[in-house]
């Protein structure tokens, strides 16, 4: 392909060379550099691409996106843009033959519930029929492939990549997870969604390298209904106003507000011993009774927006209600049978809000106690921690402080700083450093009607200590436990 025809639709200017020039590889890390590639040359929160550039030109890339000039020999085209990263979206769309074209495309964005609503969409269209790729926090899925993902929302090369590999293994349908640092960092520019789906907002990611303060938070979530055929947006949230004010696409609400285009009404709590579920009526755009196999009133919302989107592609309020009703998520209040008279789940809640969240939805199923573990991930705010162990010694019938991710931080310390929170409170509470071992105190001492969650880890199957990520799965540990191995 020529360079000039993968700078269409955005504006440049060429410092030097010739634009017809062929490219062989779209790179953005030096280490892939190979003969006649296009080199971007990104500026990212501890390295800037721009530094490459000579090696680059060395190694025969025979055009350079730049954001700056660069010396380099005159053969080496130089071509300049205001933000290269949002140029890469562009050319790595072009690069790939614009898939997003060929398919159908939900995004997803929101505080809490992205991935369960994403897969309750995935299983939801997979049942009526049409082949759907995923692209989340847990993995990417292209039919029964299923790869392993560093970021919620890919490097944008990355994205039109996958989306390339699903367009060609036959996925009519991409619903994706879009989270704020991608639309920050321009990842899914140039990408117009068929549907954008907004589930929530609360504070979170804002700190180093993430967000400013929230107004950025939120303006980076916006952006999603800039560039959007159609959408949808949880009227109950009190963000929704600012979420959806400078909209450029329709936008259709649901929630349990009168108002609602889409409204859940009679919600009822269903409980068995390994089984937490909600049931609630419809009204509006779709009529009719639900049955939702997950807990919890925030479950509510996230299966109100899934089938806000389905009903619109035509899927009948049967089949739904046959997906839902036995519709799980992975470490998303997902319980883990154990054969016992209590109900043991595993939730990825990893700040205060979400915490307090799955705790007061649990404690609405009416337990014998509510027990609570978790711990906080290092080098991250500190302030989580102080808000984290007030809410679950406010909430919860004992607490069981143990680690999360550590990574450059002394497990204990970060413990410190969460026992700092919950003294505040007259909370019950005990830590075990170990996370195994935590895990193994709380099956064991849990009694007949009680509710356990695991919090934090969720979907995670390792733990980061001093730079490295060990192989850690809480099924497996509930599993091992199980069979007497601790």
């Amino acid at each position: 392909m020529k360079c000039n025809q993968l700078l269409e639709g955005f504006e440049y200017t060429c410092l030097q060379g010739d634009l017809s020039v062929p490219v062989t590889a779209v790179v953005n890390d030096s280490r892939k550099l190979e003969e006649g590639c296009m080199f971007i040359c990104v500026k990212g929160a501890s390295f800037d691409g721009h530094t490459f550039a000579k090696e680059a030109a060395q190694k025969g890339a025979s055009v350079l996106l730049v954001e700056e000039p660069v010396e380099v020999p005159e053969n080496v085209t130089v071509v300049q843009v205001k933000s290269t990263r949002y140029a890469m979206a562009l050319v790595s769309a072009a690069w790939f033959g614009h898939p997003a074209k060929e398919m159908t495309t939900i995004a997803v964005t929101g505080t809490k519930g992205k991935t369960t609503t994403t897969y309750m969409i995935h299983d939801l269209l997979e049942k009526a029929g049409h082949k759907v790729g995923v692209i989340g926090t847990i993995e990417v899925r292209i039919g029964e492939e299923h790869i392993p993902v560093n970021n919620t929302t890919p490097e944008s090369y990355d994205i039109h990549s996958y989306f390339r590999r699903m367009a060609d293994a036959g996925c009519d349908v991409v619903v994706m997870e879009a989270s704020s640092q991608g639309f920050k960092l321009d990842r899914t520019a140039g990408i117009e969604f068929d549907y954008g789906l907004f589930t929530n907002l609360s504070p979170d990611h804002i700190g180093p390298n993430e967000h400013e303060n929230f107004e950025e938070y939120l303006s980076c979530k916006a952006m999603l209904f800039d560039q959007c055929k159609k959408g949808f947006a949880n009227l109950d949230d009190e963000h929704f106003a600012e979420i959806t004010k400078h909209a450029k696409c329709t936008i259709q609400t649901f929630g349990l507000d009168e108002n609602s285009d889409l409204k859940a009404s009679e919600i009822r709590l269903t409980r068995a011993t390994d089984f937490l579920g909600v049931d609630f009526e419809l009204s509006g755009t779709v009529n009719g009774s639900v049955s939702c196999g997950i807990p919890g009133t925030f479950n509510v919302h996230n299966a109100l927006g899934a089938i806000s989107i389905v009903s619109d592609m035509g899927m009948e309020l049967s089949d739904i209600n046959e997906v839902l009703k036995n519709f799980k998520a992975k470490g998303r209040v997902q319980i883990i049978p154990t054969g016992y008279e209590y109900t043991l789940i595993v939730d990825y809640a990893h700040n205060a809000v979400a915490l307090e969240s799955i705790l007061n939805t649990l404690r609405a199923y009416q337990p014998n106690r509510l027990i609570s573990l978790f711990g906080c991930g290092g080098n991250r705010s500190r302030l989580r921690r102080f808000e984290m162990g007030e809410v679950s010694g406010k909430l919860a019938d004992l607490t069981v402080i143990t680690s999360d991710n550590p990574r450059f931080e002394e497990p204990q310390a970060i413990i410190d700083d969460i026992l700092t929170g919950i003294q505040k409170t007259e909370g019950k509470y005990i830590s075990i450093i170990d996370r195994r071992e935590a895990i193994s105190y709380v099956m064991h001492h849990a009694k007949p009607g009680d509710i356990v969650v695991l919090a934090g880890k969720g979907h995670e199957t390792y733990q980061e200590i001093q730079g490295k990520k060990y192989h850690m799965s809480e099924e497996e540990i509930v599993q091992d436990v199980l069979d007497g191995k601790y």
